[in-house]
Order: C-alpha cells, then structure tokens, then sequence
C-alpha cells in the first residue's frame, strides 16, 4: 500500500518562504512522477508543480513559476516544495501525488494535505 504524508504547512506571513515535504512509502518513489496540487476553501483543485522521476524535468502553474521549486530526494522517497515570496493567495491545503506511470495528468495515489495559511 503506497502512503503519502506531507508535512511543513502552517501559519506564516506575506513575503515568508515555506517548505513542504512529501514522504512516500510503500511503492517504488523512484519510478514515480511526482506532483504538487492545491485547494483553496470553496474552489476546485489546481495543479502546482510537478517533477519526473529522475528529477531532471520540472514543470509549474504559471502562478507559482519563479516563486516555488519542486525537488526531490530519491533516497529518501521525499519530495518537497520549497514556496518563497508567499502571498495570501497561497492559502491552501496543499496535497502530493503520485504518478505511477508518468502520464502527467493521471495521478494514482494522493496524501491527505497539509495547511498552508498566509496571513498578516
């Protein structure tokens, strides 16, 4: 059984930065695309970043390019999402995925979130 747990999200202020963790267990996170998706209350899903296996290619929402990266650590079966310049915008709970097959959109195993709150 793959479980995914993110952890990092909590209270911080406009301009602060942030580090999101994803740890993976149960699977091979190696061979796994992995991805960054955001909920804001009352709104839908959005995609935030993803990053290939291997880590070579990364890809972000246009609302979060040059502001967030997305990185991974293979030996550790962690993926993390380093967020700078946060604005209240930012305010969601942020959730991980995992891609078994690298399809890009089809993600088959999902943590449960973490909350992210940016706030003065």
């Amino acid at each position: 059984q793959v479980q995914l747990v993110e952890s990092g999200g909590r209270l911080v202020q406009p301009g602060d930065s942030l580090r999101l963790s994803c740890a993976v267990s149960g699977g091979t996170f190696n061979t796994y695309t992995m991805g960054w998706f955001r909920q804001a209350p009352g709104k839908e899903r959005l995609f935030v970043a993803t990053i290939s296996a291997n880590g070579e290619h990364t890809y972000y929402a246009c609302f979060v390019k040059g502001r967030f990266t997305i990185s991974r650590d293979n030996d550790k079966n962690t993926v993390y999402l380093q967020m700078n310049s946060l604005k209240p915008e930012d305010t969601a709970v942020y959730s991980c995925a995992a891609d078994r097959e690298a399809t890009g959109y089809e993600y088959d195993y999902w943590g449960q979130g973490t909350q992210v709150t940016v706030s003065s």
